[in-house]
């Protein structure tokens, strides 16, 4: 094995320790060479080797499966912090966002994905103005990294008396979480708010300053985190969101320099992209970027079962690849 491959293994601390143990035989066998060369002890000495040479190559294999299983979760990482926010549309709109919500968490449930609240902020209908959570689960970011994008919904709202269509908007952030990250924030380059959190907590929440806001000054940025019990957990959970969304900026922005994106791929991962129009009363849902149809609002959006749209998307994108 190459000294720099080793040296990689030895700062992963997944492998460090298989690291070690390969460094101390390789010096063990190196040792037993040196002395054959002195005392020539012949085939004791080559099964010996041939010990030292299995057990050497069992170590290797097992860190290069360790860091094989590393690079796909780096692909496609496990836990994703997922953003909405109403768009166009007023009441109507916050009241989509919060069904597209419930879609993506009867979803996520569904999947035996963990899905946790981060921050909701709502209207007085009891629409979501805009929310954050986070969803933890083997695959989640495959699962539902297209749908990141503007999604547009076509009702006659229950206030509608004349019977009128609707078209209102919400939009979609699915940003990774991934455990590598080359993102380093300046202390400077943050500012913090804190306030009364509503959440979760009881009587304490209201009384106690436990709500966190963090603005980063040089890209206007900005995380709230409400759900915690205590102001350093909102405080560290706002940090690292606050660092997916850098990340998640700096990958937009040198994918968009890239000059060899592929025109047909499913979206660019904007989320000022309208990928999605749902119509209920012709009970159809409809990606413009595949150009496929689904039918069935209530049972995909109310009862979560999105199963073939992440499915046709990402069959889509691998046929472009």
């Amino acid at each position: 094995m190459k000294d720099s491959i080793l040296k990689e293994f030895q700062n992963n601390h997944k492998t460090a320790f298989l690291a070690n143990q390969y460094i101390q035989l390789k010096e063990e066998r190196e040792e037993i060479v040196k002395l054959n060369k002195e005392t020539d002890m012949g085939d004791l000495v080559e099964e010996e080797l041939k010990s030292f040479d299995i057990r050497l190559s069992d170590l290797e294999k097992q860190m290069i499966s360790i860091s094989e299983k590393e690079k796909v979760e780096e692909k496609s990482p496990n836990e994703i912090i997922l953003e909405v926010r109403a768009g166009a549309g007023g009441d109507e709109a916050s009241i989509f966002a919060r069904d597209l919500t419930q879609m993506y968490e009867l979803f996520s449930e569904s999947l035996g994905y963990k899905f946790k609240k981060i921050n909701i902020s709502k209207n007085n209908i009891d629409g979501y103005k805009e929310a954050a959570f986070s969803v933890k689960g083997k695959g989640v970011y495959e699962k539902l990294q297209y749908e990141t994008g503007v999604h547009r919904i076509q009702r006659v709202p229950v206030t509608e008396k004349s019977g009128r269509i609707h078209t209102s908007t919400a939009s979609v952030a699915v940003l990774p979480v991934r455990k590598k990250t080359n993102i380093e924030i300046n202390p400077k380059d943050i500012k913090f708010d804190f306030s009364r959190s509503g959440g979760a907590g009881g009587q304490n929440v209201n009384k106690v300053e436990t709500a966190v806001r963090v603005i980063h000054l040089p890209t206007g940025i900005e995380v709230k985190c409400t759900e915690e019990r205590t102001q350093q957990k909102n405080r560290d959970l706002a940090m690292q969101i606050l660092q997916v969304n850098l990340e998640a900026k700096k990958e937009k922005e040198e994918t968009e320099k890239c000059a060899s994106i592929r025109k047909n791929q499913v979206g660019t991962g904007d989320r000022s992209e309208k990928i999605r129009t749902y119509n209920v009363m012709q009970d159809r849902i409809t990606d413009h970027r595949i150009k496929k149809s689904w039918f069935g609002y209530e049972k995909i959006v109310t009862a979560g079962c999105m199963g073939d749209i992440p499915e046709a998307l990402n069959k889509f994108n691998l046929k472009e690849e």
